[in-house]
């Protein structure tokens, strides 16, 4: 079809020889987009019961049309879930990623079972990482019973809102003057999170969710979390297991052979 020949010319002519071809390929399609939206309108006139279950999808496809690339506010990148949203990494090879922040919390110190997870949370709307402290650092002491005696964050926390009497006790990657020793091992230890991360995301679906809505998005990281634990645990108890089952293993008698 004409779309697919068009989407594909699209999909491949961003490069920097191919823009102007990619531009009116987009052209066109925003062109036959709009043309099925005013031909489903001019159809739905005197027809409310229709209009009521076509607003939501028309109301999608006008803001797909209307969107532009570096305009600011809230784009659609995806109609089945409009909810998605597009977060900036900062990295070469992978500048963005599509979906939900989620926050990531683990001990500081090491742990004998494994880098545990003791607190994650979906953060719909895309906000700064370093304005979410204000309502994580709560949210974990509430969840582990215990105040926390220091918090280790990436340099995506800087100028970061934690509450006053926690002001203090937030260190963040990238600062290196006043330091103690204390300190700086501390942050040494930030890295430790990566791999939890990795393992969430690859392992255990948080990398791609398959529940619909915000609802979804929020019960997908605190599934993907626990069945993490979990795996920690039962990999725990596997070597347990084997533990006593070598120390109880009763020996094979010997047999010693008769002579005739």
């Amino acid at each position: 079809s004409r779309v697919q020949r068009f989407k594909s010319s699209l999909q491949n002519g961003w490069h920097p020889h191919k823009f102007k071809r990619a531009n009116r390929q987009l052209k066109r399609l925003r062109t036959m987009l709009g043309a099925v939206i005013r031909d489903i309108t001019r159809k739905l006139a005197g027809r409310p019961e229709l209009m009521q279950v076509f607003a939501l999808p028309l109301s999608l496809a006008r803001r797909v049309r209307d969107q532009r690339q570096r305009e600011r506010g809230k784009k659609v990148y995806s109609l089945h879930a409009p909810e998605v949203e597009c977060i900036g990494k900062g990295k070469a090879h992978k500048p963005y990623e599509f979906g939900v922040k989620v926050s990531v919390a683990t001990p500081l110190q090491r742990s004998r079972g494994g880098q545990f997870v003791a607190h994650v949370k979906a953060l719909p709307g895309n906000p700064y990482d370093g304005h979410t402290l204000a309502t994580i650092i709560p949210a974990i002491e509430d969840t582990i019973g215990v105040s926390l005696g220091k918090i280790v964050a990436d340099a995506g926390y800087r100028g970061h809102n934690a509450p006053k009497d926690k002001m203090f006790k937030v260190h963040v990657a990238g600062y290196k003057r006043g330091l103690t020793k204390v300190v700086k091992r501390a942050l040494r230890r930030r890295a430790a999170v990566e791999p939890v991360i990795g393992h969430l995301k690859n392992d255990h679906r948080m990398g791609r969710n398959f529940l619909a809505f915000s609802e979804g998005d929020a019960n997908n990281a605190v599934l993907a979390a626990v069945g993490y634990n979990f795996s920690l645990l039962l990999n725990w108890l596997r070597l347990l297991c084997a533990f006593f089952l070598a120390l109880f293993a009763i020996p094979a008698a010997t047999i010693q052979p008769r002579s005739a």
